[in-house]
């Protein structure tokens, strides 16, 4: 007798594999992936300029990587100075602190952009916020008579990301998600309608490009495990559980077959880095460190140079 009915996650043509360079870009879906993928020790660069929503902004945020920020960009709400095409994380209580934090932002994603041979892209709403004609990518809590909030259209979202891959992103193989999280406050049938414009983006561009593919995370908790107990208390972002599932589902439709093959001691040893010893000094944790030295020899190909350097730390203190 069966329950459910799980989604089947062909495998992808695209792969990621640790000698590949990926930029992740979006909501917090992409951030969720990104963070998993580089506590594997995958080469991911996530967000750099923040965590975008809406897929105008994720084409704003790209085009605008190298580019440096001006004073005239900046405004200020009378404590601190930020901009519209910025998260928060981003603002400072003086404008120049602000430029120093958005410039090195940009040339960070610029320098990402540079290396990365796959990029995903994760789109969270389809509904937008206007500021004099502009979608902003954080209203950074404006009056919302500021604003005029439209939803975009199929054709625009498709359009806009087009544009990306013919230019900043023409060569790189591109990974569509739409964001499983729930935007509440569009309203459910306004949600409704903002995914489905997403997904239906998201096919659009599988048709125009080949080197486009997406990935059902949506789907896997929409409709595949479609229960508030795989949601977190907010009853809007997955829970924890829901995230492992979806992780599980990626690596099996989009790691190379030896990435999958090194992941399990890659996380293994990104786990022991993170343990705190009681003793430090201990003749037991000086084993432990040795012992882990000894596996990151034997396993080539993640980016171990910095836990490597911390095992070595360990190993002198009790010298």
């Amino acid at each position: 007798m069966k329950f459910r009915t799980e989604i089947e996650t062909a495998p992808l043509r695209m792969r990621f594999g640790y000698e590949n360079r990926t930029l992740a870009l979006g909501s917090c879906f992409a951030a969720h992936i990104a963070a998993r993928l580089s506590r594997a020790k995958f080469r991911v660069e996530a967000n750099p300029t923040g965590i975008l929503f809406n897929p105008l902004s994720v084409a704003a945020a790209v085009r605008g990587f190298g580019r440096p920020v001006v004073r005239d960009e900046l405004h200020t709400d009378g404590q601190r100075w930020f901009h519209f095409g910025f998260h928060g994380d981003f603002s400072a209580p003086t404008p120049d602190e602000a430029l120093r934090r958005m410039n090195a932002a940009r040339q960070a994603g610029s320098e990402a952009l540079r290396t990365a041979d796959r990029v995903i892209l994760t789109f969270g709403t389809a509904w937008v916020y206007e500021r004099q004609g502009e979608v902003v990518a954080n209203c950074h809590r404006r009056p919302a008579a500021e604003f005029a909030r439209r939803r975009l259209s199929v054709d625009e979202i498709a359009d806009a990301i087009s544009e990306l891959a013919e230019g900043p992103l023409a060569g790189r193989s591109i990974l569509l998600t739409v964001s499983p999280v729930r935007h509440t406050g569009d309203g459910l049938a306004g949600n409704a309608v903002s995914k489905a414009a997403l997904r239906l983006a998201a096919e659009e561009l599988t048709q125009r490009f080949r080197r486009i593919e997406y990935f059902p995370a949506y789907e896997i908790l929409t409709d595949d495990l479609r229960d508030y107990r795989f949601y977190a208390d907010d009853l809007v972002h997955p829970a924890p559980q829901a995230v492992e599932y979806i992780w599980e589902r990626f690596t099996e439709a989009a790691l190379t077959d030896e990435a999958r093959r090194l992941l399990p001691e890659a996380e293994a040893i990104a786990a022991a880095a993170a343990h705190r010893p009681r003793d430090p000094r201990s003749a037991a944790h000086r084993a432990f460190c040795l012992a882990q030295l000894e596996r990151i020899a034997a396993l080539h190909g993640p980016d171990f140079r910095a836990e490597a350097e911390y095992f070595r730390r360990c190993i002198e203190i009790n010298s």
